[in-house]
């Protein structure tokens, strides 16, 4: 293939990952405007476009700017964030299960903030904060306990794997040691939920992620040589294992992080990764897609749990993204199993 045909071909590729994400994001503002719009005080959009400007109505004010605004951002920054990371993960172990709600991520920083209410009494920023901290805590045991280079194979996974069934055997005692009314409320936490959204919260999130997002994607650039194996990348210059534990440092402080803010969504960083990569035609070239898509996945779900499910408001985003991941994740067990791949 000459050189002209490989920069078409990059050409094309780049063009379709463009037009991908640019559908996406319009279907994010479609979910947008029918969640500002719509539910039991419907408003007009004309009235929500003037009470996003600074105007409108007093009541019209406060449920769009205290209740459906502060939910579908956090939404959409927690969905952009997993969707990061799951992308992440899976790239750099070349496994579609390498993802943070499998590997015990996810897990880890649910503990730690199960154990911040339960056990410590804390609220307020604290749990969030200590859930970022649990995240942090169990991908470094990880990352140890997997050796030198286990990175970049499937004992990584394993291990997590296992991580995150001690981790939820945690869970399940901390719950059933507590009095029914702290054991209701971590477990609505615990299923994920966007209920409650404030502008602090989202705040927090939102310098954190201004400062992941660009330096995800400046470190990702590193991704197709270590995709070639540790040999060929020093050949190209790239120093594989720093490059690599700083792409999973960045992956596990975006799942800390979403994690802290809402809580463990299920299957949001599981799906987000191998849809972006399906519809951009790119494998390394699909992380800014997969945050797109994580953020219509999140967005999607909650507007589906607030307007299809009975007491809407009050079910956690977590219990839509479940059900909706569950069958994929036996789809694609089934599918790698025919293909004689290995999962």
């Amino acid at each position: 293939m000459t050189a002209t045909a490989v920069g078409r071909l990059r050409a094309r590729r780049r063009r379709r990952a463009v037009l991908a994400v640019i559908g996406v994001l319009a279907a994010v503002a479609a979910v947008a405007a029918i969640a500002l719009t719509s539910g039991a005080y419907a408003i007009p959009p004309t009235e929500v476009v003037a009470t996003l400007l600074g105007g409108g109505e007093r009541q019209a004010h406060f449920i769009v700017m205290e209740i459906r605004l502060p939910r579908l951002v956090l939404g959409a920054l927690v969905g952009a964030a997993l969707g990061t990371a799951g992308a992440l993960f899976q790239t750099l172990f070349g496994n579609p299960l390498a993802s943070p709600d499998v590997i015990g991520i996810t897990a880890g920083a649910s503990v730690a903030a199960v154990v911040a209410v339960l056990v410590a009494g804390l609220t307020g920023i604290a749990v969030p904060l200590a859930a970022f901290a649990g995240g942090v805590t169990v991908a470094a045991a990880v990352y140890l306990l997997a050796g030198c280079g286990g990175a970049a194979g499937e004992r990584f996974v394993l291990i997590g794997v296992a991580a995150a069934f001690l981790a939820n055997a945690i869970l399940g005692y901390l719950l059933t040691r507590s009095e029914v009314r702290e054991a209701h409320a971590a477990l609505v936490w615990l299923v994920g939920s966007l209920s409650g959204a404030g502008w602090d919260e989202i705040g927090v999130l939102v310098a954190m992620f201004a400062v992941l997002a660009p330096v995800t994607v400046m470190a990702s650039r590193s991704l197709p040589a270590l995709q070639l194996g540790e040999d060929a990348a020093r050949g190209l210059g790239v120093p594989a294992e720093a490059a690599r534990l700083t792409l999973l440092g960045l992956g596990v402080a975006l799942t800390a992080a979403a994690t802290a803010a809402a809580g463990p969504v299920a299957f949001v960083a599981f799906v987000s990764g191998p849809i972006a990569r399906r519809i951009t035609g790119s494998a390394c070239g699909a992380l800014v897609a997969s945050a797109a898509v994580g953020a219509l996945v999140v967005t999607l779900a909650d507007l589906a749990a607030l307007h299809l499910l009975p007491g809407g408001d009050q079910v956690p985003v977590g219990v839509i993204t479940g059900a909706a991941g569950a069958p994929y994740l036996l789809w694609l067990l089934m599918t790698e199993g025919r293909r004689g791949g290995t999962t």
